[in-house]
């Protein structure tokens, strides 16, 4: 039986990077008889101009029937000034809600061949391979109650609310102890305990996780510092556990040390590792339609799909070989360029990348 990919490019740079992960995901469904079969609908912006809405009913029933989604990027400044319960934002956070997609998975792998275009000096990140696990589905960006008003006196203010049950910390929890069990069984929770009642809640149920799992060493450690010791020693973290704000953060910041956001994909996967795959960066507006974007980050996360998804370890280490070849051959996109090397566009690099894959 075959298996459906549904495919939502997105807005900004999402149509061109999608089509070069799309290019490079056809060829590794040939060559390892994968049996996948993809069709497109629209997500974010591009759904308000389509459906009115930024994710259609319809979009929503088609993401649940497929077995994956491959994503592009959502948003920009032609729909900044429309109601705020139809911004391009709401339709991404609407699908990992409705879809379950609790589970996050960012990985911060710095290739060899990158270590000149890391914002650190290279002996401090080589070899830097890190995992953020973030919640997705909770916390601050889905806490009720949320409120902008006026006050009487005339002054504006608002407020969010940050909310975690147990069962959610639990679960993430778990995830992250079941990924740093495969890796180098070493974990480091990140909070603010010191200040928040959520975070308190958070760190006792990650002890409580900890006891089922006795060979990973857990550490805590508050966002404030994680931040800094990103920057200041990042290869002491082997996976890194957090929540919705805070991994939105780290992970960000950790896609400098590895050169550029354009290198980091992202799984967010359900309870049944069905996931919903999408570069890290954003739709980057101010360069959509030049051809210059790079698409590695999308490329690689079709690589997450085949392994996390569909359990195709052969063909998600094909692609992810296939990008080091190219990054071997001195192809950069504009993010990536050191002196010495040969500056690409989107299309020339995912071109690359499929003509590696082929030759593997």
């Amino acid at each position: 039986m075959s298996k459906q990919i549904l495919v939502l490019p997105g807005d900004g740079i999402g149509p061109e990077i999608v089509a070069e992960a799309v290019k490079v995901l056809e060829v590794a469904n040939d060559k390892y008889q994968l049996g996948f079969e993809l069709s497109y609908d629209e997500l974010g912006g591009a759904a308000v101009d389509k459906y009115g809405v930024p994710l259609a009913d319809e979009t929503l029933e088609r993401a649940r029937a497929a077995d994956a989604i491959l994503l592009g990027a959502v948003g920009g400044p032609k729909w900044d000034t429309i109601d705020p319960a139809i911004r391009p934002e709401r339709g991404l956070l609407k699908i990992r809600s409705q879809l379950g997609l609790f589970g996050n998975l960012r990985p911060a792998l710095l290739y060899p061949q990158l270590a000149a275009a890391s914002s650190l000096k290279p002996e401090i990140v080589a070899g830097l391979d890190i995992l953020i696990v973030r919640e997705l589905t909770g916390g601050i960006y889905f806490g009720q109650p949320r409120e902008s008003k006026v006050l009487e006196n005339g002054e504006r203010m608002a407020y969010d609310t940050l909310p975690y049950s147990e069962s959610e910390i639990r679960r993430i929890a778990k995830v992250g102890f079941d990924m740093a069990m495969v890796r180098g069984k070493k974990l480091c929770s990140v909070d603010k305990a010191n200040v928040l009642a959520s975070s308190q809640l958070w760190r006792a149920v990650v002890e409580e996780v900890a006891k089922d799992y006795p060979e990973v060493e857990l550490s805590h450690m508050y966002v404030d510092n994680a931040a800094m010791q990103l920057v200041r020693a990042p290869k002491q973290f082997d996976v890194m556990v957090t929540d919705n704000m805070f991994g939105d953060i780290l992970s960000d910041e950790a896609s400098m040390l590895t050169g550029s956001i354009g290198m980091l994909p992202s799984a967010s996967l359900d309870a049944n590792n069905k996931g919903m795959y999408e570069p890290c960066h954003g739709s980057a507006p101010d360069i959509a339609g030049k051809g210059i974007a790079n698409p590695l980050a999308t490329i690689l996360s079709v690589s997450m799909m085949l392994r996390y998804s569909f359990a195709q370890v052969e063909a998600a280490n094909a692609i992810e070989q296939a990008v080091s070849v190219v990054l071997d051959q001195g192809l950069r996109t504009g993010d990536i360029w050191s002196e010495g090397c040969q500056k690409v566009g989107t299309r020339e690099m995912g071109d690359a990348v499929v003509a590696a894959l082929r030759n593997l």
